[in-house]
């Protein structure tokens, strides 16, 4: 993909969705889809904004070079682009990340906040994100409950690290805590209660990790593999959860395409399945009625 001469927007835009729409390539990591991922990439690498108007802005030839190299790099290595950009948008806003780290896209941020209002107290104030990779989740809360301090729990060194530079980048080092550990044996130890307890946790299940496009293989085999039916992790946190919400507390957890074997598993246990406008499966919720 050499580019030498000068390109507007668009039509970089054009020229990378071309080269990514005849590769195999698989999307969902912030995108579903070829052009959108061309837009990411382009849009990233220039900082333009996302709108019309941007079209018609010329490249400079140091954006052009990289979004070349990133653009060959995106398919010889099948890389999700966020690592290769060491960032990625979730919501409109910009989280860091790396090699090697879960990227974020859990449909559970489009529910904080008004979504949630029907289900949660009016006063938040004590909110705690398990499994809480590099802490979008966490962060998102605490800009949607201004009154709430925060609890970011994450197991991996990596996503720890960049947790708390995530933490400071977006200015919430005040309110929002991390801590590395292991999240369930983190919430067994506790005493306290929290009207939030959210959690993104690994929910593949053993048949679908052997099947992964490319990309994925590219994240934690311990941030996306949850045991034979994907619920390793929710077996754990179910148990410990009467104690631990508020009395007017909620438990959010997506357990993705393994929502089947969660019903089978627990059914009798009172979920509350939440509809996601802006995509994604398997979101539920409990009340602190289960105690």
């Amino acid at each position: 993909m050499a580019i030498t001469e000068q390109l507007f927007v668009g039509e970089l835009i054009e020229r990378v969705y071309e080269h990514f729409a005849q590769t195999p390539l698989s999307y969902g990591h912030g995108t579903d889809n070829a052009w959108d991922e061309a837009v990411y990439l382009v849009l990233c690498v220039t900082g333009y904004a996302d709108d019309e108007a941007s079209l018609h802005l010329p490249v400079a030839s140091a954006d052009k070079e990289r979004i070349q190299q990133l653009t060959t790099r995106r398919i010889e290595e099948r890389a999700p682009l966020a690592h290769l950009l060491g960032e990625c948008r979730f919501m409109g806003q910009r989280f860091l990340v790396e090699p090697g780290v879960m990227i974020p896209r859990s449909p559970i941020g489009y529910l904080l906040g008004e979504p949630l209002q029907e289900w949660l107290g009016q006063n938040i104030t004590k909110v705690v994100d398990l499994c809480a990779g590099v802490g979008c989740l966490g962060i998102l809360a605490a800009q949607r409950y201004p009154q709430a301090h925060v609890t970011l729990v994450e197991l991996d060194a990596r996503a720890a690290r960049l947790a708390r530079q995530n933490v400071a980048l977006h200015n919430l080092g005040d309110r929002v805590h991390v801590v590395q550990g292991d999240a369930c044996q983190w919430l067994a130890e506790q005493t306290g209660q929290w009207d939030l307890i959210l959690t993104n946790p690994p929910y593949v299940d053993a048949p679908d990790m052997k099947t992964l496009p490319e990309e994925y293989r590219h994240e934690p085999v311990l941030g996306l593999a949850a045991g034979e039916d994907g619920l390793s992790m929710v077996d754990r946190f179910l148990p410990e959860l009467a104690e631990r919400l508020a009395a007017d507390g909620v438990f959010l957890c997506e357990v993705g395409a393994s929502a089947p074997a969660l019903q089978r598993k627990y059914p009798d246990l009172p979920i509350q399945w939440l509809e996601l406008p802006e995509g994604g499966e398997g979101v539920f919720l409990l009340s602190s009625a289960i105690r």
